[in-house]
């Protein structure tokens, strides 16, 4: 799943800060980073844990300290990834989500295999949430694809 996680993150970014000097971009690749560094060891594992994502959180902080301008970059990479925790429904299995506090990932399958059919329409309901972003965006222009491309700025029209 592509557009369900992009989508619903960018949306949620926007609708909570409302900061149109928001990097949208770092946001993006934390929004599909467990799935894409899970997957090839078979299921779920350390980053569909909130305790890893958190820590992502606590390093990011700590490494940027006096950093403002890295902070506020890097911080899209651990927001993305408690995003997508919420919008793939890891709570759904204790033992991957509080690991290693209540257990283990043995045989914990991803929660979008998990899911099976039901992927389909969370897909389009993702891809419509894009296009009305695109249109909300003003994505269509493009100066404002260029803005975002090179700065990660959505501005609503």
């Amino acid at each position: 799943m592509l557009f369900w996680f992009i989508a619903t993150a960018v949306l949620t970014i926007h609708f909570v800060f409302r900061d149109p000097r928001f990097d949208h971009r770092p946001l993006i690749v934390g929004a599909l980073l467990p799935d894409v560094l899970d997957a090839p060891f078979g299921g779920a594992r350390y980053l569909h844990s909130l305790t890893v994502a958190v820590g992502l959180m606590a390093v990011v902080m700590a490494a940027t300290v006096g950093r403002p301008r890295l902070r506020k970059l890097l911080l899209g990479v651990p927001i993305g990834v408690l995003l997508h925790l919420v919008f793939d429904g890891v709570w759904n299995n204790t033992d991957v989500f509080w690991w290693p506090f209540t257990g283990g990932f043995d045989g914990a399958r991803l929660p979008v295999a998990e899911r099976g059919w039901w992927n389909v329409p969370l897909e389009a309901i993702g891809i419509g949430l894009t296009v009305w972003a695109h249109r909300m965006f003003g994505l269509a222009d493009p100066e404002r694809r260029r803005r975002f491309l090179r700065e990660g700025a959505l501005v609503a029209e």
